[in-house]
C-alpha cells in the first residue's frame, strides 16, 4: 500500500497531508532567487514531493570530485567513473524508482522502474550548443533506451 493510498483509507484531510510531507520531507518554505524566481533547490523538493504522492521516491544524485586531506582523489556519483565518461554522460540531478503496474500478461505485479529528472529551473530550454546539456541528454536517452524512464524537469511543467 501506497502512502496516498493510506492517506485515502483513513480520511486524512489534505493539510494534514501536506503538514506530515512538510515535515517529513524537510520542504521549509520557498526559496526564490533574489530575482524572485524559483531555484533549482526548490524546484528538485516539489518534484521529490510529486514523486512520492505517485508511490516513488527520488533521491538527489550529487556527481563531482573531490581531491582529500590525505591528497586522494574520490569522483562520486552516478556514471561518473572518469572525467572523459564524465563528459559526454551526465547523470541526472534525481534518481529513484517508481511503481509500475504492468499488463495482464505480467500477472497485474507491480515492478520498480528505474527514475531520473534532470531539474533545470522555470523556462529553462535544451541547446544543443551547450556541451553540458548535451551529455545530460546522452544520459536520458540511455535511461529511456534501457526502458526507464528519465528526463529535464522544470517544477510544474515536468511531467511525473
Amino acid at each position: 500500500m501506497f502512502l496516498e493510498e493510506w492517506f485515502k483509507k483513513y480520511n486524512i484531510p489534505q493539510e494534514a497531508i501536506h503538514e506530515f510531507k512538510v515535515m517529513t520531507f524537510r520542504v521549509e518554505g520557498v526559496l526564490k532567487s533574489p530575482e524572485g524566481d524559483l531555484t533549482e533547490s526548490y524546484i528538485q523538493k516539489m518534484i521529490r514531493l510529486e514523486a512520492c504522492a505517485v508511490g516513488g521516491r527520488l533521491w538527489r544524485n550529487n556527481v563531482g570530485a573531490v581531491h582529500t586531506s590525505d591528497n586522494r582523489f574520490i569522483r562520486f556519483g552516478l556514471a561518473n567513473e572518469s572525467k572523459k565518461e564524465n563528459l559526454i554522460l551526465k547523470s541526472s540531478d534525481l534518481v529513484g524508482i517508481k511503481p509500475v503496474k504492468v499488463t495482464q500478461e505480467m500477472v497485474g505485479r507491480t515492478f520498480g522502474q528505474f527514475w531520473c529528472k534532470e531539474v533545470k529551473t522555470k523556462g529553462w530550454r535544451y541547446s544543443e550548443g551547450d556541451a553540458r546539456s548535451r551529455a545530460q541528454l546522452a544520459w536520458i536517452n540511455l535511461i529511456n533506451t534501457l526502458g526507464g524512464d528519465a528526463c529535464f524537469a522544470s517544477g510544474a511543467e515536468s511531467k511525473l
